[in-house]
Parts: structure tokens; C-alpha cells; sequence
């Protein structure tokens, strides 16, 4: 282990690295491709600096070697006695590469590059972010139907909720 060079402590993917310019590092699946530089914002020390609970302002900037698939973890079930029935599964964790390019003591969140983001966080995002249909599977199918076939137009969720609580009101006045 190298002591006289910088280095870093990061939190990605529920882990933490330490991590020095040149690394080579395996963590969990990035929304990134082979060839994107990507930058980490949660760090939990920078050399001598310890945060509390992170380092205002620091990150640690690498590039995306490749995504790879870690070994095959096998998991075996038995149900003993009576019931004779077993189950075998195997799982392999997606995994991307990095190399450790730049440490950044300030200025991380001026930088240009990429925010370092988990491929299954920035698909939740998206999927939330797409107000254009109701809440219930029943609703969005007849939505996209009819947005499909022209008889309505696009609107957000907020808008048909706020629709729907005026039309309950004025037909309680009614009454």
C-alpha cells in the first residue's frame, strides 16, 4: 500500500473504497458506458480531511473501463423429510469497471463530468418522472389508448386528480 500518495475514502453502491489516481476498482452496476468519465460526490474522507459526515465539496473523478459480471453464487434450498423438493439458483452480480483518474479537494460540483449514477437508481427516476398517466394499471392503459388514438390529449397526473375533486365538490352542491 502506497501511504506518501492522496487518497480518498468513497460510498458507492452501500460500499466504501479507498481509492488512490490509477486504481482499479470493481463496484456496483453505473448508468455509464465503457469510456465515460464518471464522478463520485460522497466522500467520506479526502487525505487528512474526515467529514462529517461527508467532504463538502470533494469527489473523486474515474473513467469506465467496462461492465462485467462477477462469479456465479449458487444458492441451494432443501426442505428436509417429507417434503423431498430442492431448488438451485445462481446469480451473477453486475459489476462496472473503473480506473481512479483524478482526486478533487474542491470543486467536484463545478466539474463537467458525469455524476457517477447506479443503473437501477436512474431507471426508478425515469419511471417516476412520467406524470403522463393515472396511478392504477386499469387508468393507464385506457389513457394511452385513447392519447393513441386522438381523442385526448396528454395531461400530468396532478391535473385530472385536482379535475376529478372539483367534479366530486360541484356534484355534492348539487345535491
Amino acid at each position: 500500500m502506497k501511504d506518501d500518495a492522496m487518497f480518498a475514502v468513497l460510498k458507492t453502491g452501500g460500499k466504501q473504497y479507498r481509492v488512490q489516481p490509477g486504481d482499479v476498482l470493481r463496484v456496483e452496476k453505473l448508468a455509464a458506458e465503457a469510456g465515460d468519465r464518471v464522478r463520485f460526490t460522497e466522500i467520506l474522507m479526502m487525505g487528512t480531511t474526515i467529514g462529517a459526515p461527508l467532504v463538502s465539496d470533494a469527489g473523486v473523478v474515474a473513467e469506465v473501463i467496462d461492465t462485467i459480471k462477477a462469479d456465479k453464487v449458487i444458492t441451494f434450498h432443501k426442505r428436509r423429510r417429507k417434503h423431498s423438493s430442492k431448488r438451485t439458483r445462481g446469480h451473477r452480480q453486475q459489476l462496472t469497471l473503473l480506473r481512479v483518474t483524478d482526486l478533487l479537494e474542491s470543486g467536484a460540483g463545478s466539474s463537467d463530468v458525469k455524476l457517477a449514477v447506479g443503473a437501477r437508481s436512474e431507471r426508478r427516476s425515469r419511471v417516476a418522472g412520467d406524470e403522463r398517466y393515472a396511478m392504477n394499471k386499469t387508468d393507464q392503459a385506457e389513457m394511452s389508448r385513447r392519447v393513441a388514438e386522438g381523442e385526448a390529449g396528454e395531461k400530468s397526473a396532478e391535473k385530472s386528480n385536482t379535475t376529478m375533486a372539483s367534479d366530486v365538490t360541484t356534484e355534492s352542491k348539487e345535491a
